[in-house]
């Protein structure tokens, strides 16, 4: 059975780029079953670019309530047998729901699918691909061997992948029922809310298909708020993760063996950021309980690094 695809695109405040993002779902080879739109209480004429769209679309307004509740809000109305989102600043490429629609048609176990992207700047540059910049990416595109499809599936690489996953929101297609199963993505954070999605949907899969090709373009913003309070994002990265520990306990041991090495990351990664404001006592706070979690010569030497920096 061929597989219909119900595309969700959260916008707030996006009116410059939206359109953009429709037109690439709209240009897909692979017809999308339908495009909802969240207005998540924008106060530029986000709602309006949509409705240029007319019946192409489907609008949803609702108030500002975040990017997790306006996916979720989109997931509600869906009709589609599958899920697949796109941020209103990013885009498809034209064969993004092709190459993963084919693949379910021919192996409906799959239980999701996943696949490479581009990263670009504000003018359109390449500045790179996210299999090639991660471990677990790098490790499934030699598994690969050139092919355009593999399946992820051993210990290794569930680990590797939950460590420090390659792919986007934007990369991911998950069918609706299971979308709807697991609650959809966690609302109150601020930050890895997506992360905190997939490594739940990774946890109650067995076989997750990889495209290793781009299906989409991540445009990075200079002005996002990561980069204007790394100390803050990098906490609410910390906030997120421990949420997600809280419920790993029933989790398969790759996925929990993902979730710590995630977690000492994101410790390291916070101590970092307080230590480059000057506020070594802070930063040596963060990374100590790497150390009590995993006592040994690493994470004794992240801890010493924050008094030498």
């Amino acid at each position: 059975m061929n597989p219909r695809f119900s595309v969700i695109i959260p916008a707030f405040n996006a009116a410059a780029t939206l359109a953009r993002a429709i037109e690439s779902v709209r240009a897909q080879s692979w017809p999308a079953f339908e495009v909802i739109v969240v207005d998540d209480g924008s106060i530029d004429a986000t709602a309006e670019v949509a409705c240029q769209f007319g019946s192409a679309v489907h609008l949803i307004r609702q108030a500002n309530g975040g990017v997790s509740m306006a996916r979720n809000a989109g997931a509600a109305a869906a009709t589609g047998d599958w899920l697949a989102f796109l941020d209103a600043d990013d885009w498809f490429v034209s064969d993004r729901l092709k190459l993963h629609a084919e693949w379910i048609a021919e192996d409906p176990a799959l239980d999701c699918l996943t696949g490479d992207y581009e990263y670009r700047d504000d003018t359109g540059s390449l500045l790179g691909t996210s299999m090639a910049q991660h471990a677990s990416g790098r490790a499934m595109l030699a598994k690969a061997a050139g092919a355009t499809r593999v399946v992820m599936e051993t210990p290794s690489e569930i680990a590797a992948f939950v460590a420090d996953h390659f792919g986007d929101t934007h990369t991911l297609s998950v069918p609706r029922p299971r979308f709807v199963e697991l609650g959809g993505y966690p609302t109150g954070f601020k930050v890895c809310e997506d992360v905190h999605f997939l490594t739940r949907l990774v946890a109650n899969s067995r076989r997750i298909g990889v495209i290793c090709q781009s299906l989409g373009v991540y445009v990075i913003h200079g002005g996002s708020a990561t980069r204007r309070d790394p100390v803050e994002a990098q906490r609410e990265n910390v906030r997120t993760l421990t949420d997600l520990a809280r419920l790993a306990h029933n989790f398969p041991a790759p996925v929990r063996q993902g979730i710590a090495s995630r977690m000492q990351s994101a410790r390291y990664n916070l101590g970092c950021a307080l230590n480059k404001c000057g506020k070594r006592s802070a930063a040596v706070r963060a990374v100590l309980p790497n150390l009590l979690a995993t006592p040994g010569w690493h994470s004794l030497r992240n801890v010493l690094s924050m008094l030498r920096r």
